[in-house]
């Protein structure tokens, strides 16, 4: 065998370890907002070299999902499956270096189609989600999802700490593409108390996720205070 076959088993091999570790990250075992195993740890789990672990640890870096802090460790920071889907980095792991980004669940419950995006799709109700993120302790974003078709198999209070990809999967649903808008408006009264701000202007994003069959599956609202942090977007070339 020569060198060049050592080098392609090598890097298989630690993409199989990156792609375990994010099977875990999407599952819930590693959970957003807590650290991996470490260096050391992983060696160990894995029966391979600090080489291979850092190797896997780094592309998971590089696609969002994981962030390394001197003196911490490396912590999960997306359970997201879009991150798959793209090359650009993800605004979450741009953010997250520069401050502690945290979210809290405000509100989760079923509603009538009514007034959604959803409303010809049928009578079946579908999810809310309205989540708050802070930087710093500070209220920094406002996230408003709304997914169709979602097979409740829990209590809501279950699902407050699955990623929305991890509910629409367990619901046999998969995101196959995305579309993003931007503009600027003028928040309403709730939501600039909410943020904390003197101004009403804020940085709004409407995301929809298509399935592969063109079916939306995903549509969310989110404001941002970019006073706070600019909305920043990375893309590997």
């Amino acid at each position: 065998m020569n060198h060049g076959d050592n080098k392609m088993i090598a890097g298989s091999l630690y993409q199989r370890i990156a792609s375990d570790i994010k099977k875990n990250i999407l599952s819930g075992k590693y959970e957003v907002g807590t650290l991996i195993p470490t260096e050391n740890e992983l060696e160990k789990m894995y029966n391979v070299s600090k080489i291979t672990v850092r190797n896997a640890v780094e592309l998971l870096v590089s696609e969002g999902y994981l962030v390394k802090k001197s003196g911490i460790g490396t912590t999960v920071i997306s359970n997201n499956l879009f991150n798959k889907l793209s090359k650009a980095r993800s605004f979450s792991s741009i953010v997250d270096e520069h401050g502690d980004l945290t979210k809290k669940i405000l509100q989760i419950k079923l509603v009538s189609p009514k007034g959604t995006p959803f409303e010809e799709s049928g009578k079946q109700q579908v999810l809310y989600i309205k989540r708050l993120y802070s930087l710093d302790d500070k209220p920094f974003i406002i996230f408003e999802h709304y997914l169709p078709n979602v097979a409740i198999q829990n209590e809501l209070k279950d699902l407050r700490h699955k990623s929305l990809y991890k509910i629409l999967q367990e619901s046999g649903q998969e995101v196959a593409s995305f579309k993003d808008e931007f503009k600027a408006v003028n928040l309403k009264d709730d939501d600039k108390e909410l943020l904390g701000k003197s101004d009403t202007l804020a940085l709004n994003r409407v995301r929809r996720g298509f399935d592969r069959f063109g079916n939306l599956v995903e549509y969310s609202l989110a404001m941002y205070d970019t006073d706070k942090f600019p909305y920043e977007i990375e893309y590997e070339v």
